[in-house]
Order: C-alpha cells, then sequence, then structure tokens
C-alpha cells in the first residue's frame, strides 16, 4: 500500500488521471490536476479558504438556468472566455474578429425581414444598423442569418426580467442576394453585469469595474464559413476601455450617428430622431 503525502499526493493523483480512455480527456485531466496543486501549493491554500471556494461554486451552480449561465460569467470577468477566443479564432486580418458570447444566449430568436423592428415598440432611440456580409474577397455572402441580441435602454436583458417570457430585443435577419442586412431596434445601453450573484459578490471585493460598454451581439454560423460571435460597440461610449469581460476589440467600434427625422435606411420614414450604424462582416471561408 502506497502512502498518501504531500510530496506524492500530485504524482498519484495524475497516474490515475491518465487512465482516461480518451487521450484528450486524459491529457486535459492530469494537466488540470498539476496546475490545481500547483496553485494551491503556491497560495498555501487554507482548508477555510477552499471550504469557501466549495460553497462559491454550489451558489454558481444553484443560481444558474436556462436562462442565467454564472459560470461562463465567471469564466467572462476571468478573462478565460477571451483567452480560449483568441486560440481558437486565429483569423485572417481582413476577417471580422470574434469576441465572447456572453451569459446572455437564447437559442430560437424569431425570424425577421429585412429592417424589421425587433424593439418591437420598447422604448428608445430608435437605431437602424445596416451593411452588408462579404467573404474575405468582398464577394456578398447571401442567405447568412445573423443571429442578433441586446440589452434595452435601461441595460436589461430579456432574461433578467422574470416577467418577461417571449422574445425581447432578439432576432434573426437574413442577408439578400447582395450581402446586405438591416437590423432596426434601438440603442443599447452599457451596463453591469449581474451583481447579485457569486461573481458580483467576488468581483464586488475588488476595484474592478462591473460595467459592459453599450453593444450588440451578433452570432453568424454560415455553412462554409468559420462561425462569428462578436459585438459591434458604440464608439465614445463608456467603459471601451474598462469592459469588465475584456470582449472590446477597435475592429469592432462603430459609430451611431445622429439623423434627424425623415428617410431611413429601408426606404421608409421616421417621424422622430433616429440613429444610423454602418457596418459590413467579412467571413473566412473553412479550409
Amino acid at each position: 500500500m502506497q502512502l498518501v503525502t504531500e510530496d506524492n499526493i500530485t504524482d498519484l493523483a495524475v497516474e490515475r488521471w491518465a487512465t482516461a480512455g480518451d487521450p484528450r480527456l486524459a491529457e486535459v485531466m492530469t494537466a488540470l490536476v498539476r496546475h490545481l496543486h500547483d496553485f494551491a501549493r503556491e497560495v498555501r491554500l487554507t482548508e477555510a479558504e477552499w471550504m469557501a471556494a466549495m460553497q462559491w461554486l454550489t451558489r454558481a451552480g444553484q443560481i444558474s438556468t436556462e436562462k442565467r449561465e454564472e459560470f461562463i460569467l465567471a469564466s467572462d470577468v476571468l478573462g478565460l472566455s477571451m483567452l480560449v477566443v483568441q486560440m481558437n479564432h486565429r483569423l485572417d486580418p481582413r476577417a471580422t474578429p470574434a469576441t465572447v458570447l456572453g451569459p446572455f444566449h437564447i437559442e430560437g430568436s424569431p425570424e425577421l425581414g429585412y429592417a424589421e423592428d425587433m424593439s418591437d415598440g420598447l422604448s428608445g432611440v430608435p437605431l437602424y444598423l445596416h451593411g452588408t456580409v462579404t467573404d474575405l474577397d468582398g464577394a456578398p455572402v447571401a442567405g447568412a442569418v445573423l443571429d442578433v441580441w441586446q440589452s434595452d435602454a435601461e441595460g436589461l436583458y430579456e432574461s433578467q426580467l422574470a416577467e418577461v417570457d417571449e422574445a425581447r430585443l432578439r432576432a434573426k435577419y437574413t442577408t439578400r442576394e447582395d450581402g446586405s442586412f438591416c437590423v432596426r431596434t434601438i440603442a443599447p445601453l452599457g451596463y453591469s453585469i449581474p451583481m447579485d450573484g457569486p461573481v458580483g459578490d467576488l468581483v464586488g471585493r475588488t476595484g474592478i469595474s462591473h460595467y459592459r460598454p453599450a453593444h450588440i451581439h451578433f452570432l453568424l454560423n454560415v455553412p462554409g464559413f468559420e462561425p462569428l460571435i462578436t459585438h459591434l460597440f458604440q464608439e465614445g461610449a463608456q467603459y471601451l476601455d474598462s469592459d469588465v469581460v475584456f470582449g472590446t476589440k477597435q475592429e469592432l467600434v462603430t459609430a451611431f450617428e445622429e439623423r434627424p427625422t425623415g428617410p431611413t435606411p429601408d426606404g421608409g420614414t421616421s417621424a422622430t430622431p433616429w440613429l444610423e450604424s454602418r457596418y459590413d462582416f467579412v467571413l473566412q471561408r473553412r479550409d
């Protein structure tokens, strides 16, 4: 019988996890064991601190639902999400860069036509965001579906509102033959991440800003192209330089230009002043 000591526990645990039948699982788990043990040794982890961590993880699981992903939020604020995005999406410099998915994406958004209003009468400044989807050489990508979601004018998402049980400020738009699209919505507001859970409790103990700059989420998963999960950020918005989830990139910052009453990009008219933003998404074909 081999007795466990502080000196041999890591080797014993690595040896056991190396028995995984899947080589990749064995690689990941043995590395995880080594790094966790090294971390515990480096900070001289106490039993009380270990228990606090277990309770924190338990609370993160308990508060998570199909509409709230507390563990994704934890990954986001630790910078892990953006690191994984960067490592897995080393795209051509001409392609639109990727960023984090975030914890508020919901499957099954309604399909809307060109310039249909996904804000559906919600209060806020009207925003028309239009442009094209092309490949690296500028050829239009017809039939590309843009899955779009955002916060409202108060900085809240549908999933944060208990009284809302239907699609709100999210939709799917499909590009036309020339690759063009037009999203009609309202201007989003920069907002705080949820601070009522274990992630917020942890962030609140630091000097970290818990705000995100105003942005709109986009997911494009087009056959034959690398999938793209990204945001568009409002130029001049607060918190661009201190985004709590590290998601801001200069290439994704776009102007929201003020327009008077009158013609709009969809060929209609607006009876109130509105905002216009133009952005062209560039997709990279799969090898």
